[in-house]
């Protein structure tokens, strides 16, 4: 997947984000110019993604078809964009569904643009960015997302996010559960509202009142409540527990999803209505919110900041964004060898460079994080520590990175040493086999762990021919060295798509 950032796109221009709910795609155009958000354009459609997932996990075709259709639509609208002035990004159902990668190699093609899947605390962090853009304030708030299938609580205070989480349950999949066929009941709220406060418990401390002055409802649920409420008289659009009692018992009388009659209500939020309502209520009564307030930002605002600020940091002489700083949080958190890690970053760069250099520097910049983070798995245990480095890196909590992104860096990891058929599926992309060539090189010129010439090794590549070249004394100066050098060279010619030969 290409998430290069082409560096001489205007990080104030035009830029595109696409959220993949699990309730609704959403496609907002926006700019930044001096920093404040301009939105150009917004198309909504509820695709009920979530509501595709079966029983056993999988992405029904009726519901990839919905997604596929819509993303053909959004293609049309974002012709003319470049790829580094896009940036979409999927939720909890492509979390959880276990035919995701299939789905996602056919949304990228009806979109024309790369997708990421982003994990529960980065979609957090990212609508916390776009609530603090459009809502600026220095208070402390609890910011809260239902979405279809997974709600997000951020405690922040002016632009820091101070705690972010994401919990299972959303609207989409507690009013599959709790009120099947559409049918409305009191038992069926009673029951909702259990499985909620269940999912929610762990956060009563973090998020306990006390612990902040300002709540806020970002997105659907949130605005939709809020709109009815204010359509009806019961509010001035604030979300108040009797307001939500209020709406809890329209529904019961109702009976049906079908037969909701409420002003300001879209026709399609009536389906998702009683689970958001008993998520909301949950919440209120657990954390004692008296007045949620309707949230400006949401997601879409939030992954349009992120990406203006990864373009002006793909701009300066040194390029970095928050995803360095999640960085160097793992390389403490995890007691890496910065010294280590940074001597084999060296070396291995150098020989990128020579290897590939026309490379992108976003392609460049997941080399070097993965040479920072390649021994983090020794704190697990020093035996395979690659091993448990690629698998810390594929499932730990990294702000700025997408799930898909942290993956590749941990494949990465993972080709460090030892055989190659472990990775032998991501080989087949040339860039990648080089990144990983590079790794192993640096990990072997640096074994010793003392201080190392980068240039001492130089790379020329000739097709998929990689000529390694050094000093005539080199090996002589160093024969454990070149020794392992030569048994990287049959690994290779046993079963890699590049050659690496040596000098005879």
């Amino acid at each position: 997947m290409d998430t290069r950032l082409d560096s001489r796109i205007n990080p104030a221009g035009p830029l595109a984000a696409i959220d993949m709910g699990s309730n609704s795609f959403r496609l907002e155009l926006g700019a930044m110019p001096q920093g404040r958000y301009r939105r150009i354009d917004y198309l909504k459609e509820t695709v009920r993604l979530g509501a595709g997932l079966d029983g056993s996990g999988m992405l029904t075709e009726d519901a990839a078809q919905r997604g596929l259709a819509c993303l053909r639509r959004f293609s049309s609208r974002l012709a003319g964009f470049e790829p580094g002035q896009v940036r979409a990004v999927a939720t909890q159902t492509l979390r959880e569904a276990r035919n995701r990668n299939a789905f996602l190699l056919r949304a990228q093609e009806a979109l024309g643009f790369p997708i990421e899947v982003v994990s529960g605390r980065e979609e957090a962090r990212l609508i916390y960015a776009g609530v603090n853009q459009m809502q600026p304030g220095d208070a402390r708030r609890l910011v809260i997302d239902i979405g279809g299938r997974s709600t997000e609580l951020i405690l922040g205070e002016g632009r820091t996010p101070l705690v972010a989480e994401s919990f299972g349950v959303g609207c989409v999949s507690l009013s599959m559960r709790f009120f099947a066929g559409g049918h409305i009941t009191q038992a069926g709220f009673r029951a909702a509202q259990v499985a909620a406060g269940a999912e929610l418990e762990e956060a009563l401390q973090p998020f306990a009142r006390s612990n902040w002055t300002q709540a806020l409802g970002s997105s659907g649920t949130a605005g939709a409540v809020s709109q009815l409420l204010l359509a009806s008289g019961v509010t001035d659009g604030r979300i108040t527990p009797a307001g939500l009692r209020w709406c809890i018992e329209r529904c019961l009388q109702a009976g049906h999803i079908d037969r909701i009659e409420l002003p300001g209500l879209k026709p399609e939020r009536r389906a998702v209505l009683p689970g958001g309502l008993a998520i909301l209520y949950t919440l209120a009564t657990h954390f004692d919110i008296n007045t949620l307030q309707p949230a400006k930002g949401a997601l879409r605002q939030g992954v349009i900041v992120d990406l203006h600020e990864r373009l002006i940091a793909s701009q300066q002489a040194r390029p970095g964004d928050v995803r360095d700083h999640s960085v160097a949080e793992l390389q403490r958190r995890f007691e890496v060898d910065k010294g280590q890690a940074g001597r084999v970053a060296k070396v291995a760069l150098a020989l990128f460079d020579n290897a590939m250099p026309d490379a992108e520097a976003e392609t460049r910049r997941e080399l070097a994080w993965a040479c920072a983070l390649h021994e983090m798995g020794q704190m697990v245990s020093h035996h395979d520590h690659h091993r448990h480095s690629a698998y810390l890196l594929a499932n730990v909590d990294a702000a700025g990175f997408s799930q898909s992104q942290q993956r590749r860096v941990g494949e990465l990891v993972l080709g460090q040493r030892g055989g190659l058929r472990k990775i032998e599926p991501q080989l087949a992309s040339e860039t990648f086999a080089w990144q990983v060539m590079c790794l192993r090189l640096a990990v072997i010129k640096c074994h010793a762990r003392g201080e190392v010439d980068a240039r001492a090794l130089n790379l020329r590549v000739k097709q998929r021919e990689a000529h390694l070249a050094w000093r005539e004394a080199w090996p002589e100066q160093h024969p454990r060295t070149a020794y392992l050098l030569q048994e990287e060279a049959a690994v290779w010619s046993r079963s890699g798509p590049l050659r690496l030969l040596l000098p005879s």
